[in-house]
């Protein structure tokens, strides 16, 4: 079994330990380790069989230096407040290393979406924006799709604020549908900005990307389109994906000889992530051990599934080969698997760099609402690549520069921008 972490106190370290490279003020420093305001509050839904169940919802809302709060609703069957204050603090950071105005938000509903209907989810959403509309909007906070929720969802929550509001609004929520204010890229912008920073690490090491094989974690949408990107943006080779088998309650690892074919694999994919065991075997693909990923002969590691997954004990089992850990997952790597890597001279892209390409385009998507004007696809990923390399190299520079950790430099180039917000609003009074 890995070992179980609690995802706010690795946040919390992980702050911590760069706030004493950054000699902050103590005063400043205790800001910025708690959220400024958490919302708790219940749910009430007439389930399909006619029972009301009711169901824990959560907001988190980190820092708004930089902007309005931005960040994902989770729904989740093992969702916890921590959890929730964890990727709200992490989404800060996120937006400020990208260098977005935007601060950093979660939120989250302890729920299993695999097991309820389509009207029951529909409620949950309305639910939710029923408890919070008073405290989210274009200037103050706009949610987003995270685990379990989908563009779908996202159109449910916009119609309920308009409503609620009495006009339509459509950048109060990300990630819609599109033909419902959503933004074309979208689907694929936080695999491929992953690939995008697996790219620009690839030329600082001098590593050949077509001759590159990469083994990946989880195959959700983030993992779905770094497997697609590595092969056709990189033209290199997935050796596997492991993802989790919402019928068995358990994760299984997918490879073939040769790499796996990631479109083929996402055409047997339901939409929870869950691969159709049996058509991957009658296509000649191997089924291992859901953390067989890990051990595979890979020069770059991407962990797309949850956090606290690459720890003290699964660092063990990787190939010398590995040469890059790009984090498309938020927290998967724990502070032990980061002295393995400092040890091992392993290139780590963190998670609030590596996966900003999703809060990037959900940037646009605002943008886009705001103008009432769209882009094409491939205008939103070019800029979306002009973005993840700009910020890519912002942080490579600052690590070269201060001789300091990836991570310690993505966390010295964001809390910098958070400080510098703060100082210019007049947050940091002499009382501080």
């Amino acid at each position: 079994m890995s070992e179980q972490i609690n995802a706010f106190e690795l946040a919390q370290k992980q702050f911590d330990h760069v706030a004493e490279m950054l000699n902050l003020n103590p005063g400043v420093r205790e800001v910025l380790r708690w959220p400024m305001r958490e919302y708790s509050f219940r749910i009430p839904v007439r389930m399909d069989d006619g029972t009301v169940r009711v169901f824990q919802g959560f907001r988190v809302q980190h820092n708004d230096a930089r902007g309005p709060n931005k960040g994902g609703i989770r729904f989740h069957p093992n969702e916890t407040f921590d959890t929730v204050r964890a990727l709200a603090t992490w989404m800060t950071w996120k937006c400020a290393v990208a260098d977005l105005p935007l601060g950093g938000g979660k939120g989250g509903v302890i729920c299993d979406p695999a097991t309820l209907s389509s009207n029951e989810k529909e409620q949950i959403c309305r639910g939710w924006v029923q408890a919070m509309w008073k405290n989210i909007g274009p200037r103050n906070d706009v949610p987003a799709p995270d685990v379990g929720t989908t563009p779908q969802m996202m159109g449910w929550m916009m119609d309920e604020y308009s409503r609620l509001v009495g006009q339509y609004t459509p950048g109060v929520f990300t990630g819609k549908p599109l033909g419902s204010g959503g933004s074309e890229g979208r689907t694929e912008a936080t695999g491929y900005g992953v690939i995008y920073a697996v790219r620009e690490a690839m030329k600082h090491l001098k590593i050949d990307s077509t001759k590159a094989v990469a083994a990946i974690e989880g195959f959700g949408n983030v993992a779905q389109y770094a497997a697609i990107g590595f092969v056709e943006i990189l033209g290199g080779k997935v050796a596997c994906v492991s993802c989790w088998d919402r019928h068995d309650k358990k994760a299984y690892t997918y490879s073939k000889k040769g790499g796996i074919d990631p479109r083929f694999l996402l055409s047997i994919t339901d939409q929870y992530g869950t691969i159709d065991r049996k058509a991957a075997e009658q296509a000649g693909y191997e089924v291992e051990d859901g953390e067989a990923w890990i051990t595979k002969e890979a020069d770059v590691l991407i962990p797309a599934a949850i956090e606290g997954h690459v720890n003290a004990e699964t660092v063990k089992k990787m190939s010398d080969r590995v040469k890059i850990v790009a984090e498309g997952a938020n927290g998967p790597c724990t502070i032990e698997a980061d002295e393995f890597f400092k040890a091992n001279k392993i290139f780590n892209i963190p998670d609030f760099l590596c996966n900003a390409g999703g809060v990037t385009t959900s940037y646009f998507e605002q943008v886009q609402n705001d103008m009432n004007f769209y882009w094409t696809k491939e205008e939103v990923l070019q800029r979306l690549d002009t973005k993840m390399t700009q910020a890519f190299h912002a942080v490579l520079q600052t690590a070269e520069k201060e001789g300091v950790y990836m991570r310690d430099a993505a966390y010295m180039v964001a809390i910098s921008r958070v400080v510098k917000a703060m100082e210019l609003r007049g947050w940091l009074n002499a009382t501080w």
